[in-house]
């Protein structure tokens, strides 16, 4: 299993009004983000709206970014349905497109009983031959992985990671001591990232990533180190993104991060509104606090 670790952005997803993915703005983006040193990209999680897009503007969006990576860093392609069939047909088109990982999500309508919900992990995992990272955001979606479940996932060949989006720290250390090495963690935006690396993590998948690339790398390397003071200065400073992006819509928030640095990503897909002036002079004020 090829190893990820560090950094991956949570790309968004650059759409037109009329539904064309811009596909040069998404190919900048990962360059950039790639060349301010981060060890991975992530399209098509929560920050890349993948609920909001149909199935022609996924495939796009994982096509531009593997294209953009160049084999330079992995590429883990967020895979979502309510239907086990329709996420593992994805999980395997974009596997065939030259994703090196699959972000497994599980999107629900009724409420499906623990059976259910791994029997739609495991269909992923038995569908492609790239490692899979499970998703989990108890805030956003109706259906939670159990430890019980993540614990008998854990023990499948290619399942090899978690991405937790719950704010719940010590059940990220709960995993890790259920699961000793058959599952790695990675931290999100609702987490504290150092604290996750302290405990054990091994990187993070989160939105914030996108905007602010160098100083999280520049993090990662401090808790890598075993920097500790240092990191948490660092981190004091970067949560005020967090904070910020804790009030609003996060993938409006992103997109306003980026079209601040120049980046033409347009607006979230409708109907998520953009954000309004002053929301965006609350992030503005971010982006200057951490530099």
């Amino acid at each position: 299993m090829s190893e990820f670790h560090g950094v991956f952005p949570y790309l968004v997803s650059p759409v037109d009004a009329d539904g064309t993915v811009r596909t040069n703005v998404l190919g900048q983006l990962c360059d950039d983000l790639i060349g301010a040193g981060v060890h991975g990209l992530t399209s098509l999680g929560s920050t890349g709206e993948f609920a909001y897009l149909n199935a022609a503007q996924r495939t796009e969006v994982v096509r531009t970014t593997i294209e953009a990576a160049k084999g330079r860093v992995p590429v883990v392609a967020g895979v979502a349905s309510t239907a086990t069939a329709d996420a593992v047909a994805q999980a395997k088109d974009y596997q065939k497109l030259g994703a090196n990982g699959i972000l497994a999500i599980m999107e629900a309508y009724f409420p499906i009983a623990d059976a259910q919900i791994e029997s739609y992990f495991r269909s992923i995992a038995d569908a492609v031959d790239i490692p899979v990272v499970i998703y989990t955001n108890p805030q956003f979606q109706r259906s939670d992985l159990t430890l019980d479940v993540i614990a008998r996932l854990a023990e499948h060949p290619r399942i090899g990671y978690i991405k937790d989006a719950s704010t719940n720290t010590g059940r990220l250390l709960s995993i890790m001591n259920r699961c000793g090495d058959g599952i790695r963690v990675f931290s999100a935006s609702a987490h504290i990232p150092a604290a996750v690396m302290l405990i054990g993590g091994l990187g993070w998948m989160a939105g914030p990533a996108c905007i602010i690339p160098r100083q999280s790398v520049e993090l990662y390397n401090l808790c890598k180190a075993g920097r500790w003071d240092a990191a948490m200065t660092l981190q004091r400073k970067l949560w005020r993104i967090n904070e910020a992006f804790a009030r609003f819509n996060l993938a409006a928030c992103i997109k306003a991060g980026l079209s601040i640095q120049g980046y033409d990503v347009g607006d979230p897909v409708p109907p998520q509104a953009a954000l309004t002036a002053d929301q965006r002079k609350v992030v503005e004020a971010a982006l200057r606090e951490v530099g």
